[in-house]
């Protein structure tokens, strides 16, 4: 097992050939023991695999398909499982989503609203999503000025952030921290060891990885996934550049405008100061002119006129 390669368990192909499958369903149920167990609820004994649906190329070669785990419990609650490897701007809505359809489906025509069957999402992500501390969170539908007070637990959704948990101490009792521990593609021989001496469960994960990992028609749709899911980022990455692009462009031709603008508003500010100015100029020679008029008629001599009224010699002869 030391000398194979060992794949990447958050492939979510990969992910739900190891948990999604009848013959794993103890696998499924420890993994979801460990979630609801981290948060102090209920464990579960039995769960049916749902939608156990052939994993065909044309599915795994889909760039916005979802090769999530469903399953529901011997108390007819339904679980969908999602390993997200990629980020979605709106993980939230994306979740609702397809939870709400689950929840609207688990009721059939004539039937009372009290068949409506609880469904919980769980979402493994492998990225940061919420602003808030902790890797682990669990939302319900809470009253908004009595914050105690839960109108129902039929909808229930969880968020786990893989990344957070690095920035934890890993504590080995807590079988959360175990399966997220498993599932990282980074841990170690030594860390993968100690998992195994100490989960059982953990042991014939592993050992289940290994053989799916051998199987080379297995191996080929691994493949094909991870360049399907590589192929999305980067047609993500191009339209996020494209689109900064033409922003870029977009924004040049506004600040060109504004500038054009700010320039054709200081002009005409300018233009209308020059104007006053002008205005003033020749309000001030005018008076001018009939002040020297005025001390002309009194008979007051040239260089007194001159320097009352700052007109030349020969302006003031020109008045004569």
């Amino acid at each position: 097992m030391a000398s194979q390669r060992r794949l990447n368990p958050k492939n979510d192909f990969l992910f739900k050939r190891l948990f999604g499958d009848d013959d794993s369903k103890a696998l499924l149920i420890g993994l979801l023991n460990a979630i609801f167990q981290n948060k102090g609820q209920d464990l579960i004994t039995d769960v049916t695999v749902m939608e156990n649906v052939e994993l065909t190329r044309q599915l795994i070669d889909d760039k916005e398909g979802r090769l999530d785990v469903r399953c529901e419990t011997n108390e007819r609650v339904q679980i969908n499982v999602e390993m997200q490897v990629q980020r979605y701007r709106h993980m939230e809505k994306r979740s609702l989503f397809y939870l709400g359809k689950m929840f609207v489906g688990s009721i059939r025509a004539g039937e009372h609203f009290a068949e409506i069957k609880k469904t919980i999402a769980i979402n493994l992500l492998d990225h940061r999503y919420l602003p808030l501390e902790g890797y682990h969170h669990c939302f319900h539908l809470y009253e908004d000025e009595c914050k105690s007070f839960r109108l129902t637990d039929l909808i229930e959704i969880h968020f786990i952030e893989c990344p957070k948990v690095e920035k934890m101490t890993f504590n080995i009792h807590n079988p959360l921290h175990r399966w997220l521990r498993f599932l990282d593609d980074g841990v170690t021989e030594e860390q993968l060891k100690e998992l195994i001496e100490m989960d059982p469960l953990i042991r014939t994960a592993e050992e289940r990885l290994a053989f799916l990992s051998g199987d080379e028609q297995m191996l080929r749709l691994y493949e094909a996934r991870e360049e399907a899911l590589i192929e999305r980022n980067s047609l993500i990455s191009e339209a996020r550049e494209e689109g900064l692009e033409i922003g870029m462009a977009e924004g040049r031709e506004i600040g060109r405008e504004e500038g054009r603008e700010e320039g054709r508003e200081e002009g005409r500010q300018e233009g209308r100061e020059e104007g006053r100015q002008e205005g003033r100029q020749e309000g001030n020679r005018e008076r001018a002119i009939e002040i020297a008029k005025n001390l002309m008629a009194l008979n007051i001599n040239m260089e007194q006129i001159v320097k009352a009224t700052n007109l030349t010699v020969d302006e003031i002869e020109a008045l004569r």
